[in-house]
């Protein structure tokens, strides 16, 4: 005789999600908080964040993150997805719902239309062949972030532009993945920062295409006469030395480091760069400041 199964059981109400109504809409106003308000602009700036991503950006635990973005969830100001893995099972990967885009319209008195807010941008996003470089893109930043709340020394992210802010400003001479600055205490005790372009590079595309991409930050540093250095994060060793066998020494500051694991102690922000046209050692990311020095320029806000 086979036993019934006494766990099988319907999912609570907890789970079922609501539908969209001005009554949702002005529920969900009453109910953000700050920090929820940074989460929708920051899943609609950077398009897709996993939960482990929210969770270095935002939450002090993986836990209360889960708890707070299923909240979020039910009341359709988050939608998610999981992508499909030949083995075991990927995060949760978050993205802007239609209340959330109803807020986020409202907070900037447009149209939830003028945000190009779509209702089916979760399977558009989730069958992307751009995902997992986005993804690797939002993860360099997440890192830093992580970093910043580890080492609670006044280090942050100061800024991070996506790469449809930075093809509106400079589309025309560079499409970096991402523009971001990093600041953090010096050993004077000053806050030292730098400014930087990254490339994530995947691995996909052949490596004189990749050089190719310095000619537009050339003619960038060019037109506007600031030198920001340009930062390729690649996907292993053997790629960032035949890399770098082709930089030489390039007419702008360029650095190479490979991904860092999520367990790396600062990650990006570490002494994981290397300066091209050196042979080491490596620095961390605001020591990258002596390269732009060298040139006789300075770094800023392009």
């Amino acid at each position: 005789m086979t036993r019934p199964n006494t766990h099988r059981r319907l999912l609570p109400s907890r789970h079922q999600r609501l539908r969209v109504t001005p009554a949702l809409i002005a529920d969900l106003a009453e109910r953000l908080t700050p920090r929820d308000a940074e989460i929708l602009d920051a899943v609609w700036e950077h398009r897709v964040l996993t939960t482990d991503q929210l969770t270095a950006i935002f939450f002090p635990s993986v836990h209360r993150a889960r708890h707070r973005l299923l909240d979020l969830y039910e009341l359709r100001a988050l939608d998610r997805f999981r992508p499909w893995a030949p083995t075991g099972s990927r995060p949760w990967h978050w993205i802007l719902g239609a209340t959330g885009a109803h807020h986020l319209a409202a907070q900037r008195g447009i149209a939830p239309s003028e945000l190009r807010y779509r209702p089916d941008s979760a399977g558009a996003i989730a069958f992307s062949s751009r995902l997992n470089h986005q993804i690797g893109v939002n993860e360099f930043f997440a890192q830093l972030h992580a970093t910043a709340r580890r080492v609670a020394n006044g280090a942050a992210v100061a800024e991070w532009w996506p790469e449809r802010r930075c093809a509106a400003l400079w589309g025309d001479l560079a499409r970096p993945d991402a523009f971001g600055r990093w600041t953090e205490p010096a050993p004077t005790g000053q806050p030292d920062s730098i400014d930087f372009f990254l490339e994530h590079d995947t691995g996909t595309e052949p490596l004189s295409r990749v050089l190719a991409k310095l000619d537009g930050y050339t003619a960038l540093a060019e037109a506007t006469g600031i030198v920001t250095p340009v930062l390729f994060w690649l996907p292993n060793a053997t790629r960032e030395a035949n890399l770098r066998k082709l930089l030489a020494v390039p007419a702008i500051p360029v650095a190479t480091a490979v991904h860092t694991p999520t367990t790396a102690a600062d990650g990006p922000a570490g002494p994981v760069w290397l300066p091209a046209g050196s042979t080491g050692p490596r620095r961390r990311m605001t020591g990258l400041r002596d390269a732009i020095i060298s040139t006789g320029a300075s770094g800023g806000l392009a």
